[in-house]
């Protein structure tokens, strides 16, 4: 059924499909909504029978989630930016012990300085916690992998995190097709779980492991992570055919066929990319876009076979590795090893800041041109910058940056 909805109920909308037995969340924007939704429905009894467990923090979140997950329950919830990082223990340990927990991250910049705006700084900080990462490129993709991710978990058991760009979709307002009931029940089977915290049975889990079987646990989980770059495009194929629509799987080749010039990035994004790379085709430009779906586990075979005739490659990141540069680009070069491609790491729309289709012009027109610095900040406004770093070189007092670059926007 078609809706004009916002995302974040979209999103609400396919995982109270899946039948959820345990939703536990702390509310953290851009991410409310979803939560909100969620409460309504097990409130009204649409949504039964499920638990809404009103936690304290983010930390309570993620261990809630973890004690329901291990006694058999089918368990989701949401954060955000800082909430996610306040999680980040009981994250390890929700993957360490293999419990098939779905997550939206609707992803948010991560401080100090405070920002809400949208950028991947908050989930690629836990990209190595041993979930499974997607990326949603539109709302109707949210939608969609929300309910690809209970499947997807439950069959390699491990945890999901969805990722949605926060406000740029979590907040907008469009038609999605909303799957019914039938159709996501016979998509996806009730939940077995494949370890169960039983009284009558008593196990421990979690418990101390030394330095004799430390490095072959971890080993089983990189093994089935594995095992999931596999499983995610036979689950995409098998809900295409399902629901009547593509969406998923591991990455997403936009006319890049013969491109001599590809622009890989993930997110929403893809969207405007998309837009600029048909306009610069209709000029006669080799040039094509590669969307990644899949970041954890990384498909090296995939993003190799998309990229390896490309002449150049340009990786545009909405995180920073601070001290080093790009974080998906590291990921690339390892797919592309072997390969003669000039590599570029562009980093582009941290905190919220706009990615116009005449920037992304201009940064094609570069890269095609091969005019790029190896690591390139997008729209970078360079006075602003060399007037902080004279105050530095100038004064051993300078003051808090962020507040000294606010001041010099409003001063001119």
């Amino acid at each position: 059924m078609l809706r004009q909805i916002e995302g974040s109920r979209g999103v609400a909308a396919a995982v109270a499909l899946c039948r959820p037995e345990v939703i536990c969340a702390y509310p953290i924007s851009p991410q409310t909504h979803i939560v909100e939704a969620l409460s309504t429905l097990v409130r009204s009894g649409e949504l039964t029978p499920c638990e809404f467990v009103n936690v304290e923090s983010e930390f309570a979140a993620m261990s809630v989630a973890i004690g329901a997950s291990a006694t058999g329950a089918r368990t989701y919830t949401a954060t955000a930016s800082q909430g996610l990082l306040y999680m980040a223990e009981p994250l390890y340990n929700a993957a360490g012990l293999g419990l098939p927990i779905v997550m939206t991250v609707a992803n948010r910049a991560i401080g100090a300085p405070i920002n809400i705006w949208n950028d991947h700084g908050d989930s690629m900080s836990q990209r190595d916690s041993g979930w499974i990462q997607l990326y949603a490129e539109s709302n109707q993709e949210a939608l969609d992998l929300q309910i690809q991710a209970f499947r997807i978990a439950e069959e390699v058991s491990l945890p999901v995190m969805v990722c949605m760009d926060g406000f740029v979709l979590t907040h907008a307002v469009e038609r999605i097709e909303v799957p019914s009931q039938d159709q996501v029940d016979a998509f996806l089977p009730p939940y077995e779980p494949r370890q169960l915290l039983d009284p009558d049975d008593p196990i421990s889990i979690g418990a101390m492991v030394g330095p004799e079987a430390f490095t072959e646990v971890r080993y089983l989980a990189h093994h089935q992570q594995m095992q999931a770059l596999d499983l995610i495009p036979a689950v995409a194929d098998e809900f295409a055919a399902g629901f009547g629509r593509a969406s998923g799987g591991l990455v997403r080749p936009y006319r890049c066929a013969g491109a001599e010039t590809v622009v890989v990035a993930l997110g929403s994004v893809l969207g405007t990319l998309q837009d600029t790379v048909d306009e610069l085709r209709d000029e006669g430009v080799s040039i094509g876009v590669l969307g990644l779906t899949c970041f954890r586990p990384f498909p090296l075979d995939a993003v190799r076979e998309a990229l390896g005739r490309a002449r150049r490659v340009v990786v545009l990141e909405r995180a920073l590795a601070v001290g080093i540069g790009g974080i998906v680009s590291a990921n690339v070069r390892m797919a592309l090893a072997g390969v003669q491609a000039h590599g570029y790491t562009v980093i582009a729309g941290l905190g919220g800041r706009a990615i116009t289709k005449d920037s992304l012009r201009r940064l094609c027109a570069d890269a095609i041109a091969d005019r790029l610095e190896p690591l390139t900040f997008l729209d970078l406004n360079q006075d602003l910058v060399e007037r902080e770093l004279h105050r530095h070189r100038t004064t051993r007092r300078s003051g808090p940056t962020a507040e000294n670059l606010l001041r010099d926007l409003r001063t001119g």
